[in-house]
């Protein structure tokens, strides 16, 4: 090699991360949305069956807006499922996520700054937690969604231990 001359890196071919979330986030996504699909329908049927003045094309907009409702709500949970996927290596968090669009990350273990674990009512019901991993990034935290409260429970207690031996500053 000549000094003019500059090395181009090799691409390397992204693996998927490793582990699925828990098989309950389906329930657990079909359930939120189909609560947000009753609070959008539940007035729209009340103004039809309570308007009695009500435009002849009323039903038609709001008939399509209940069908695309339950088509998220029937559609989103199970694709949802086949993208979410997490990995804990010895260097990194790499998390995939979404659904319609797809955003993949993946945080170097020195870069970790906090590992917190979020339990709404309705995860609690499915037991299933949340993890956010913060970073010392621009691009925000890092979340892992609906695992079991196990997996989540032993995860941070990974997180903290591989963070905590790190001499580097997360900054």
């Amino acid at each position: 090699m000549t000094s003019g001359e500059t090395v181009q890196p090799v691409p390397v071919a992204l693996r998927e991360p490793a582990h699925q979330v828990s098989p309950r986030a389906v329930t657990y996504w079909r359930v939120g949305a189909g609560i947000t699909a009753s609070v959008v329908t539940v007035p729209l049927v009340v103004v039809a069956l309570v308007w009695p003045d009500r435009p002849w094309w009323y039903l038609v907009p709001a008939a399509l807006v209940v069908l695309l409702l339950l088509g998220w709500t029937a559609i989103m949970p199970s694709f949802r499922y086949r993208v979410h996927r997490w990995e804990l290596t010895d260097d990194a968090v790499h998390t995939r996520s979404g659904w319609l669009s797809i955003d993949e990350r993946i945080a170097p273990l020195s870069r970790v700054q906090t590992v917190d674990s979020s339990q709404g009512p309705l995860q609690r019901a499915f037991g299933l937690r949340s993890l956010t991993v913060t970073t010392a990034s621009a691009a925000g935290p890092i979340t892992i969604a609906c695992l079991d409260v196990g997996t989540a429970q032993h995860l941070v207690a990974d997180l903290t231990a591989i963070t905590g031996a790190s001499q580097d500053d997360a900054t």
